[in-house]
Parts: C-alpha cells; structure tokens; sequence
C-alpha cells in the first residue's frame, strides 16, 4: 500500500490539473484571475513533479546513505549507553 500512494497522489494531482485548466481564466492580461490560474497551475505541476521525483526514486542512493548514517548512529548511542550503565 506505501508504494501505492504516490501513484494515486499523482492521478489525483493530473486528474485537478486536466479538470481545471479549461476552467482558468488565462490569456486576458495581467488580471488577479489569472495570476490566480498561473499560481494554481504552477503548484498543481509541483505536486506532479515531487511524486514523479518519488516514483522514479531519484533519491534511492542519498536514502541508503542517511539510512548508513542512522545505523551508525544508532551503533555509537548503543556503545555509549553500554559504558554509562557498566
């Protein structure tokens, strides 16, 4: 189920975009309705682009190196908890 969120995310976050854009006001001048589209649409493709960011696991090598650094850490707290009660 963990691997199955992003995706819907995804279909959610194109499913608003497709919905709204014939719905936006845009191409009428610099007015609050369409600055209000320009913002609703660039956070709209933000969305997409951290989840596509996610499914393609860009960050797969930066997680197992944190994931190394917690191990170690975890190793060291250990080692210090063991010489403070012996």
């Amino acid at each position: 189920m963990k691997g199955m969120k992003p995706v819907l995310y995804l279909g959610l976050a194109l499913g608003l975009l497709i919905y709204a854009i014939p719905r936006l006001e845009n191409g009428y001048g610099l007015t609050l309705p369409t600055l209000f589209s320009c913002i609703w649409i660039c956070f709209a493709l933000l969305i997409i682009a951290a989840q596509l960011h996610f499914l393609l696991g860009v960050d797969e090598e930066k997680r197992k190196e944190l994931a190394k650094i917690k191990r170690i850490r975890r190793a060291e707290r250990a080692r210090v908890l063991r010489q403070y009660i012996s």
